[in-house]
């Protein structure tokens, strides 16, 4: 069966089987919490779109505080004094 499919790269792979999992971890979760499946499916759902745009502010916090640190490391001289 992999003959009939292209050869995707390791790491599309590896995303598209984590995001599988992360669903089914969410729906998982959500029903033993829950015990209502369509509720568990739109949070199963729903969270990992939340979740991606969390990731994105995070990051881009990260990239601030960076940025804050390597101006803040610069020692004055007589170019930047």
């Amino acid at each position: 069966m992999s003959s009939l499919l292209p050869r995707l790269p390791r790491a599309v792979v590896k995303t598209m089987t984590y995001s599988a999992m992360h669903l089914t971890v969410a729906v998982s979760v959500a029903y033993a919490l829950t015990g209502n499946l369509a509720i568990s499916l739109g949070i199963g759902l729903i969270e990992p779109a939340v979740q991606t745009v969390a990731y994105m502010l995070h990051e881009d916090a990260w990239r601030r505080v960076a940025s804050k640190d390597q101006v803040s490391n610069v020692e004055p001289g007589p170019s930047n004094a």
